[in-house]
């Protein structure tokens, strides 16, 4: 069993940054896919990136791509996401997800077998 505990959310100006964290438990966090994902009032899950287990290799959605970059450190378990130049179109709830099978595209939320709990993020315009 995997916990996974996003922290990092909240209000910020239009503009702005952010970064999330997402701590894992376990020993085995170094042999894991790792994705956020988000989701806004009223719209379906979306995929926001993903990367490898060893952290060379990383998939950005076309909506975040240039402006937020993942990354992670396999001795904290932890995964990152760092978020700037905010746009009031990226308010959602954020979450973390750890697959540890690669038989989907990492940007397929039914490849993930964990799960936090999320962490808002709101951007004011």
């Amino acid at each position: 069993q995997v916990q996974l505990v996003e922290s990092g959310g909240g209000l910020v100006q239009t503009g702005g940054s952010l970064r999330l964290s997402c701590a894992a438990s376990g020993r085995t966090f170094g042999n894991y896919r790792m994705g956020w994902f988000r989701q806004a009032p009223g719209k379906e899950r979306e995929f926001v990136a993903s990367i490898r287990s060893s952290g060379r290799s990383t998939y950005d959605a076309d909506s975040v791509k240039g402006r937020f970059t993942i990354s992670r450190d396999n001795a904290k378990n932890t995964v990152y996401l760092q978020m700037n130049s905010l746009k009031p179109e990226d308010t959602a709830v954020y979450y973390c997800a750890a697959a540890t099978s690669f038989r989907l595209p990492s940007d397929e939320s039914r490849g993930y077998d964990y799960w936090g709990q999320g962490t808002q993020v709101t951007v004011s315009s």
